[in-house]
């Protein structure tokens, strides 16, 4: 089924065509909501209410961009969404002397995806979240600033500091 007509037949509320979508981009979509969310009810919430605003608000993708880009983007915000309800990100450290030795961060070479994935459980919520924001789904510092109600240097010295607490988990792991 190409993508124009599984979006007519969304813009017809086809259930066939929601159980379709559903069936072929839950487990990513499922994924990108576990990264946000430590909790699998938490992250199962968020996935099902975002596919009722993919379903519900269908009209509103314009064709601009990837399909799947604009339903992750709605998944993402259902997740920030949970994370307020859950408790207010706090991003602490903000005022912390931020290292300044130039980013060499790269921890895809050696490690899988797996890993990556349960090493960003050890953060706390505001560096996972903005470490989410900007390495997973390329947002801007603006757009996250936007995002989560924080100054762009806020998000900035998050990001420095989600990835410094990420060197420091696996520099004892012998990485």
């Amino acid at each position: 089924m190409t993508t124009d007509e599984i979006l007519l037949r969304l813009r017809e509320q086809d259930r066939a065509a929601q159980k379709w979508l559903y069936e072929r981009y839950s487990p990513l979509m499922f994924s990108v909501c576990k990264r946000y969310l430590r909790s699998r009810e938490d992250a199962e919430e968020a996935l099902v209410s975002g596919f009722f605003k993919v379903f519900s608000q269908i009209d509103s993708y314009s064709g601009a961009g990837s399909f799947e880009g604009w339903m992750r983007r709605i998944m993402v915000n259902e997740c920030l969404m949970a994370l307020r309800k859950i408790q207010p990100l706090t991003f602490p450290g903000d005022e912390a002397q931020i290292p300044d030795y130039p980013d060499s961060f790269n921890i895809e070479a050696d490690i899988s995806a797996r890993e990556i994935l349960e090493l960003l459980d050890h953060l706390p919520p505001g560096y996972r979240t903005v470490f989410n924001l900007y390495v997973l789904e390329g947002f801007k510092h603006i757009e996250i600033a936007d995002a989560l109600g924080i100054s762009i240097n806020t998000s900035k010295s998050q990001l420095i500091l989600a990835k410094e607490k990420l060197r420091k988990i696996l520099s004892a792991k012998g990485y």
